[in-house]
């Protein structure tokens, strides 16, 4: 069973989803909704988290994460996971990191898709030539995300 809920964000509200084990995604709404109290304890913690991330307080999430996806994907997601706070990395070492360095452009799409952006830092992926290229969530809240970890 799903369950969800809203959390107001200096990126906009973000619409946590999770099973009764882990979460398995999160939204980035363009819309303003009001805020929901947590429908579980996985919910609160994943919020009290956040909540501490956003505030410079929480470098590192330690959260049950259950993102759907292909082995490929899961590899990659993986990967990111290693990057560490404030630090940023390219597709390319990405590709490297999982040990297919021809796999640029499918690491960029696998990237692309992960469903658990923030606690899986997708933001931290940029180009090689240290531009900013896409972002689920809009360039702008990956700038916010990049900024926000290299001032705290």
């Amino acid at each position: 069973m799903m369950i969800y809920t809203v959390l107001p964000s200096p990126c906009g509200p973000l619409r946590i989803e999770a099973n009764d084990e882990a979460i398995t995604r999160i939204l980035f709404l363009d819309k303003p909704l009001a805020a929901t109290a947590p429908a579980s304890p996985l919910l609160a913690q994943t919020c009290d988290q956040l909540n501490a991330y956003f505030a410079g307080e929480l470098t590192r999430f330690s959260l049950p994460l259950a993102p759907a996806g292909t082995p490929f994907q899961q590899q990659v997601w993986q990967a990111l996971l290693t990057i560490p706070w404030g630090e940023k990395r390219s597709y390319r070492d990405i590709a490297v990191a999982i040990g297919n360095p021809r796999a640029v452009r499918a690491v960029g799409a696998a990237n692309g898709r992960n469903p658990i952006p923030i606690i899986i830092p997708c933001h931290r992926v940029i180009g090689a030539n240290g531009s900013l290229i896409g972002y689920a969530g809009g360039l702008t809240r990956k700038r916010w995300l990049l900024d926000h970890e290299t001032k705290v």
